[in-house]
């Protein structure tokens, strides 16, 4: 499967970190959903991430849109996350890396020279009728967070 913008987004099932499942499917017709794919709980890029998404989550709430992170660390790792960082957002555990790879972000990275299976970090905005608006692979942190909200900003509300 491949996204498409305006596409309808897949649907997905996935555990929280407040040990509820989340469905994609449970914010249709009601919030715009920022779906942020992220390697690594506690490591220093994605910490940045998760902590600019957390300084910006009143203007993404006043905007009607909730933000979801997805990573294939357990639960447990990321309400420990969570607590550290005081994050206000769930993060959802995809640990056989399966939503991943219906987003292709599941990728081959090279580090090091060694190589590996792992999140390529990115996000993607779905509309309230739970379709793809915008998507953003190889996301490089700094100023993401802003843009993600400018571009919701300026196309969804």
């Amino acid at each position: 499967m491949s996204i498409e913008i305006g596409a309808k987004a897949p649907d997905f099932e996935l555990h929280a970190n407040n040990g509820e499942t989340v469905k994609l499917s449970d914010f249709e017709g009601k919030k715009h959903v920022v779906l942020y794919f992220y390697p690594k709980d506690m490591t220093p890029g994605c910490t940045t991430e998760a902590c600019d998404f957390r300084d910006a989550y009143k203007e993404f709430s006043d905007l009607d849109a909730v933000i979801l992170g997805i990573s294939p660390d357990e639960v447990n790792s990321h309400q420990k996350f969570i607590n550290k960082y005081s994050l206000p957002f769930l993060l959802l555990a995809d640990v056989d890396h399966k939503v991943a790879d219906e987003y292709e972000v599941w990728k081959l990275k090279k580090n090091f020279g060694k190589e590996y299976m792992g999140i390529e970090r990115s996000t993607f905005i779905i509309d309230k009728q739970g379709n793809v608006a915008k998507e953003w692979r190889k996301v490089k942190v700094d100023g993401h967070v802003q843009e993600a909200l400018a571009f919701i900003k300026e196309n969804l509300s």
